[in-house]
């Protein structure tokens, strides 16, 4: 096995960074051809190829597309395909069962001790919208144990998001690797072939798959043009290739359903490329958050970290929202999330800390579904701690939440509704909250 291009694992030389920025890196000197895409002859016997992440009439703005030079076109990554069990993974529309409408929590799931790679450890939870018009997404955990060994997958269904909660991992992309650990994200666009491996033992996180849009940064608006994540913080590999001549295994999740190939060789053979769809990780401790200095809690969306857009403007197709550190200082205001009903359905998980809205019962690993118009808000400690509390200037430290919301009510599956770990007593949260309302007493 020969792998090429730099090895470094380092950001400083092992990535590009940027976002929606149009990159070029090559492995071989003289790989990316001047002044055109798809020359007679390519150099080095390659062949040139586009990923079109958008369709061709996109907006400049909008359209998202990489050439790849590569040793073999993809048509050569392609056997005959049979269907194959996709374990837990789930596909809206999905309908197992009928769930009675309710806040809803799970503690965090459990490391098996079996062996379980990536394919094998995703669990999906929620599913919303529907695949086969591109909208909506699905909320997924997943547990990896042992990494992926000659087995490669692509997702035709849609761009998936990785929250890092517990345990490194390495993308092996097409584009390059990327190796990630907790507090970071990685995207890995559709129809992008990678395989993810465990440095360092076993992993678990979540993942949200994007059926729609794709992720983007979201509008700053009077915020201005600092603040939130910044593009330069996003960071993009260079690339790498693998000439292996070995049978490997090819998965592609197409239509909500798992198919398999055989291949004689790895399809990580591509040894440059050019442009603006590529895989990237971002660390969410770069985030800038904005919030209220005088008075008054803003809504979670200045917490935006990238957006899915729908086609009714302002209306998401899903926002990937975060609640790290940052100083709280409003003056004669309720400082944690107010008691809320939303049109947006909210999926939520810990990735380290306390979140400051559930003090008790939401570790992290944990997981929250506070969907369509149910209200949630709060818990009795939380609401008499911010109520009767000195409002002096406090910083939240050493806490990390993060939410995917979507404007598609989502739908758990079976596989979460007969978890052991769903906590059925998670209502009597709010049990504690008496009435105070005194008429003689303003």
């Amino acid at each position: 096995m020969n792998y090429a291009g730099s090895q470094a694992t380092t950001e400083t030389r092992g990535y590009m960074s940027g976002f929606g920025n149009s990159f070029e890196t090559e492995a071989l000197p003289g790989t990316l051809p001047v002044g055109r895409n798809s020359p007679q002859r390519c150099a080095y016997g390659l062949y040139a190829e586009q990923l079109s992440g958008s369709p061709f009439t996109a907006p400049r703005g909008a359209n998202e597309r990489s050439w790849l030079y590569r040793i073999r076109p993809s048509v050569k990554h392609f056997g005959r395909f049979t269907k194959v069990d996709a374990g837990l993974w789930r596909t809206a529309p999905c309908h197992e069962l009928d769930v009675p409408i309710a806040p809803l929590r799970w503690d965090p799931a459990p490391i098996p001790t079996d062996a379980m790679t990536f394919l094998q450890g995703v669990n999906t939870m929620t599913t919303a919208g529907d695949v086969h018009t591109q909208t909506g997404m699905a909320a997924h955990v997943y547990r990896i144990t042992r990494s992926m060994i000659d087995q490669h997958f692509y997702n035709a269904d849609g761009e998936m998001l990785f929250v890092l909660q517990q345990g490194d991992l390495r993308f092996v992309t097409e584009f390059g690797r990327i190796d990630a650990q907790p507090g970071e994200i990685v995207v890995v666009p559709r129809g992008v072939k990678f395989r993810v491996e465990i440095p360092f033992g076993p992993a678990r996180g979540y993942a949200c798959e994007n059926y729609g849009g794709a992720f983007t940064l979201p509008e700053r608006g009077p915020i201005g043009a600092n603040c939130l994540a910044n593009s330069r913080d996003f960071l993009t590999p260079i690339a790498a290739y693998e000439d292996k001549e070995t049978p490997t295994e090819l998965f592609v999740k197409w239509g909500g359903s798992l198919y398999k190939t055989e291949l004689a060789h790895s399809p990580i053979d591509v040894v440059g490329w050019h442009g603006n769809y590529a895989p990237y990780k971002y660390d969410l401790r770069a985030f800038s958050p904005v919030g209220a200095i005088s008075f008054d809690h803003p809504d979670p969306s200045i917490f935006t970290v990238l957006t899915s857009p729908s086609e009714t403007v302002g209306t998401a197709n899903i926002d990937f929202v975060i609640f790290p550190e940052r100083w709280m200082v409003a003056d004669n205001t309720f400082r944690p999330p107010w008691y809320h009903m939303n049109i947006m359905s909210e999926f939520m998980g810990l990735i380290y800390g306390v979140y400051d809205a559930k003090p008790q019962g939401f570790a992290p690993g944990s997981m929250s579904l506070h969907n369509c118009m149910l209200p949630h808000g709060p818990d009795h400690q939380a609401f008499e701690h911010a109520s009767g509390g000195d409002l002096k200037p406090v910083k939240l430290t050493g806490t990390l939440a993060f939410m995917f919301e979507t404007r598609y009510p989502q739908h758990v599956t079976k596989h979460a509704a007969s978890l052991g770990t769903l906590q059925g007593d998670y209502a009597d949260c709010w049990s504690g909250l008496q009435r105070h309302f005194d008429p003689s007493r303003p």
